[in-house]
């Protein structure tokens, strides 16, 4: 068990030794029964297989949905 720091930014460091076990660079994170829950990704398509839109490269999707994200918190936050 590792205790780790979360940032003013909400960043969390996973120590080395665990990032080695995990193998991997990315991780899935939920939250489950009130518990976060790391899960390693070993490939990052599988993390984003839910966003995928075929024939789109991936940074096209990645904009698209940082735009409908925005679009989202301009209506929450500033609504007309």
């Amino acid at each position: 068990m590792s205790i780790v720091k979360i940032t003013r930014k909400g960043q969390v460091t996973i120590p080395a030794q665990i990032r080695k076990k995990l193998g991997t660079d990315f991780v899935e994170i939920t939250i489950r029964e009130g518990e976060v829950v790391i899960k390693p990704v070993k490939k990052l398509g599988g993390a984003l297989q839910k966003y995928a839109i075929k024939g789109k490269p991936i940074e096209e999707v990645m904009r698209m949905e940082k735009e409908a994200m925005a679009n989202a918190f301009r209506e929450k936050h500033f609504p007309d």
